[in-house]
């Protein structure tokens, strides 16, 4: 059974950093994209970043230059360190895995088969 479970969520003021984490197990993703998204009250789930199997990323606009995703494959972990939190970050973030090898950084929810449970950020303005 494939499992991804993540981390890492808590309260934080504005401007604040966190880090999260999602461990793999059942199965290694090392030759796989992983990413993470993230959905808020009422909103549709959205996608935060992702990483390739050689390390390459990319992440969404309004993340950009205060979330870094990073991967160990040694540990099947993919993290996301965010940094510069505001209110608008609110949200249940969740880990993905795609069984795709031939996907490098996909942005569409689509491509990834296996997702955590999500960890909740909330950040207090």
């Amino acid at each position: 059974q494939v499992l991804l479970v993540e981390s890492g969520g808590q309260l934080v003021q504005a401007g604040d950093s966190l880090r999260l984490s999602c461990v793999a197990s059942g199965r290694t993703f090392s030759g796989n994209p992983m990413g993470w998204f993230r959905q808020a009250p009422g909103k549709e789930r959205e996608f935060v970043a992702t990483i390739s199997r050689t390390g390459l990323t990319s992440s969404a606009d309004s993340v950009k230059g205060r979330f870094t995703i990073s991967r160990d494959n040694l540990k099947n972990t993919v993290y996301l360190q965010m940094n510069s939190l505001n209110a608008e970050d609110t949200a249940v973030y969740y880990c993905a895995a795609s069984a795709q090898t031939s996907y490098a950084r996909p942005e569409r929810a689509t491509a990834y088969e296996y997702w955590g449970r999500g960890t909740q950020v909330t950040v207090s303005s």
